[in-house]
């Protein structure tokens, strides 16, 4: 339990003494596949506690080659269909000589995207869906006309250190006992160039810290993703899709590894933008990524004008007291609005800018911002 949590503990577990003295007769370095680990994700027992209610401003090995062809269609009402590979393992995707196992891992950086081949997003919905439910959390944003489905914050339970006094007699006040951390998870779904679909899983963070002069209070301050929980429940994901943990821990392995620097800063007539060494199809999908994984929140985006509509969000925002997770304090300004413009220059390269409604360029400090935020995710 961190120091945190424990201060926080200590606060709880004042009352939880008084209930234990009443029912006095009853007391007589992680690596990848640690992470992967059952005993270190759990988020079964999140959607009992009230979870934190935030304003509508602040955020709205070697494969066999040799396979069958498998139907592409998923049946309307009924159960996804999985297909047989040579090898016996169950597939969602459709296999092809280059993944046999009809998905695989890109990887930028920290940056991991799950492609399945010849599955449209509106075919994986559901099942993803699904997935996230199965792992106990609520879907909060369930958009797929953007590729966008996003959770709930919960608490990790499997951070709580399970000490004898928990193991035994704590058992029975077992709500007291707070990690004093939050997450929650967006998964953007996109269309891939070849006809497949993209998946990409973000984490982002909270965690309780105690303030004032005799630490009376708390609230809730972000803190860095995690990309060993966005890789586990990619793992996770891959085996609800149909394969077993150890082709999915491979498949990580063998993620396909791009460019590690794509984007260059650049200007257009005076206003800060990007160079990306990409074509269109490609760079609105790191774009996609990079907004969310940023302090930006994406509100709506059009692809067909290659407009994405953000805004910035402060994490760091007070929370009042209420209840074991409280509300977030509103923003006493609205934050301005941006529209970051994703453009083709030519087939292999497109540049990034930030316009206002009337199309023209944004020569601001949020805009500046923006830009070298962007970079600094993409490279």
């Amino acid at each position: 339990m961190t120091r945190t949590a424990r201060s926080t503990f200590t606060l709880r577990a004042l009352s939880a003494a008084a209930a234990v003295f009443l029912l006095g007769s009853l007391a007589g370095c992680d690596t990848l596949n640690d992470w992967f680990a059952s005993d270190k994700v759990d988020y079964k027992t999140a959607g009992t506690a009230p979870t934190l209610t935030v304003p509508a401003d602040l955020s709205k090995a070697h494969l066999d080659d040799h396979f069958s062809v498998p139907p592409t269609t998923i049946g309307l009402g009924g159960a996804p269909m999985f297909t047989q590979t040579a090898n016996g393992s169950a597939t969602l995707g459709v296999p092809t000589a280059q993944d046999p196992l009809g998905m695989h891992i890109e990887r930028d950086g920290d940056t991991r995207r799950l492609v399945i081949d010849g599955r449209t997003p509106e075919e994986l919905w559901p099942e993803i869906k699904d997935f996230w439910q199965e792992n106990g959390f609520v879907v909060q944003t369930d958009q797929p006309g953007q590729g966008l489905m996003e959770t709930n914050w919960a608490e990790n339970r499997a951070k709580i250190g399970n000490d004898w006094f928990r193991a035994s007699i704590g058992k029975l006040f077992d709500g007291f006992y707070s990690s004093g951390t939050l997450d929650k998870f967006r998964t953007v779904v996109e269309h891939a160039p070849d006809g497949g679909t993209e998946i990409t899983i973000s984490h982002s963070a909270l965690e309780e810290v105690m303030i004032g002069q005799q630490k009376e209070t708390s609230r809730w301050v972000s803190r860095p993703r995690d990309p060993n929980l966005e890789q586990a429940f990619l793992n996770r994901l891959i085996q609800k899709f149909g394969l077993s943990n150890t082709q999915a821990i491979m498949l990580q392995a063998n993620a396909h590894t791009g460019d590690p620097k794509v984007a260059t800063v650049a200007a257009s007539d005076g206003a800060p933008a990007l160079d990306l060494a990409e074509p269109f199809d490609r760079a609105w999908l790191r774009i996609g990524v990079a907004l969310d994984r940023s302090s930006f929140a994406v509100d709506n985006s059009d692809r067909s004008k290659g407009l994405y509509y953000v805004r910035y969000v402060d994490d760091t925002q007070d929370v009042k007291k209420e209840g074991l997770f409280g509300k977030m304090l509103t923003s006493s300004a609205p934050p301005k609005k941006l529209m970051v413009n994703v453009r083709p220059k030519n087939d292999s390269q497109t540049q990034v800018t930030v316009v206002d409604a009337s199309g023209n360029y944004d020569t601001s400090a949020e805009a500046k911002r923006l830009v070298s935020t962007l970079s600094a995710a993409l490279n």
